[in-house]
């Protein structure tokens, strides 16, 4: 593969500079959106009013945060204001909107590179990502619009009234499981489980093997190795980074294998689906803050912990709500 600067791709230019103190916030139709260093939502994080002496950014361009959450980077084919610390990348070349987004995972596949603090500042333009010749076909056949359907598998309206929710314990909800304490093999091209560690992106995965390469490796490098069927956990569950990117959920819907650095939950009474675990993912997420500061989330910790749940009249979680709820959502038919 032909790897190019992305400054041969692309031209890069620091942003706009604004800061959201000094701009209007607005749900006016004549708001332009604000993106800031941030790893979600699209990169924004509010709207504001357009201001007349200053351009924004160009459309059909990428956003890439040069420090903070580093090289966080997204498409953005529409014009936007953009605070500090913010690169745009316009192309120099005709791309189309899937290339864009290939070069969007391109970048950030170099987040690894800007670990403890190191800003891209200087070096981003530096950056090796393949050159547009070398982007796969099925990137550039593939049709965003099948992906992007608006429609809820519902036709419903389902508000939210988490005053009425109640707060459980852990293990009140849940059976709670622990990971393996896995070495984890070189991964293989024709492979046939996930491997889940402690990260925040791409639902926890982070390479991929063959069962033999599984079995085979023992968690210490001895021959003392443990059957695989203590390595393999069963699909329809969801994994919870407790160290790392502590607090990090994502629903499995494939068998996995996993570190120790990744708690199992399961619920205690319903088998739940995708949606209604996707439901309590989120949930999960809004607690992460808790567990800032180095602290771990092991199962031993996890237990005791408390987790708000829409219940049912006789009090125990409403599994049932939390799934119709998901699929009353916009684009929820794309799950």
């Amino acid at each position: 593969m032909i790897m190019k600067r992305l400054s041969e791709i692309f031209d890069i230019w620091y942003g706009v500079n604004l800061e959201v103190v000094n701009c209007e916030e607005s749900n006016s139709n004549d708001w332009i959106p604000f993106v800031s260093r941030t790893s979600e939502n699209n990169g924004i994080s509010t709207y504001v009013e357009k201001i007349d002496d200053i351009e924004p950014n160009p459309a059909f361009s990428l956003s890439i945060a040069g420090s903070w959450s580093v090289l966080a980077t997204f498409f953005h084919d529409y014009e936007y204001y953009s605070g500090r610390d913010l690169y745009i990348a316009k192309p120099r070349i005709k791309l189309s909107k899937q290339e864009m987004l290939f070069y969007c995972t391109a970048i950030e596949a170099n987040k690894y590179r800007y670990s403890y603090g190191r800003q891209a500042n200087r070096t981003l333009r530096d950056i090796m990502v393949p050159a547009p010749e070398d982007i796969p076909n099925s990137v550039k056949s593939f049709q965003i619009e099948d992906v992007l359907k608006k429609d809820a598998v519902v036709q419903k309206s389902i508000s939210l009234d988490i005053e009425g929710w109640k707060r459980f314990r852990y293990d009140e909800a849940f059976i709670i499981g622990k990971g393996y304490y896995n070495k984890k093999p070189e991964e293989t091209e024709n492979w046939e489980i996930v491997f889940i560690w402690a990260t925040e992106t791409n639902n926890g995965v982070t390479s991929r093997h063959s069962l033999t390469d599984i079995e085979d490796t023992s968690k210490d490098g001895s021959d003392n190795n443990h059957q695989v069927s203590e390595k393999i956990f069963s699909w329809n569950c969801i994994t919870v980074s407790n160290n790392g990117s502590v607090g990090c959920a994502f629903y499995q819907q494939e068998e996995f294998t996993c570190t120790h650095d990744v708690n199992i939950l399961r619920p205690k009474i319903w088998d739940w689906n995708k949606y209604s675990a996707l439901f309590v993912c989120t949930l999960i997420e809004k607690e992460k803050y808790r567990w800032a500061y180095g602290r771990k989330w092991r199962p031993t910790r996890m237990p005791g912990s408390l987790i708000k749940l829409p219940i049912t009249s006789s009090w125990t979680p409403d599994w049932q709500f939390m799934e119709e709820y998901i699929n009353s959502l916009p684009y929820s038919c794309n799950l």
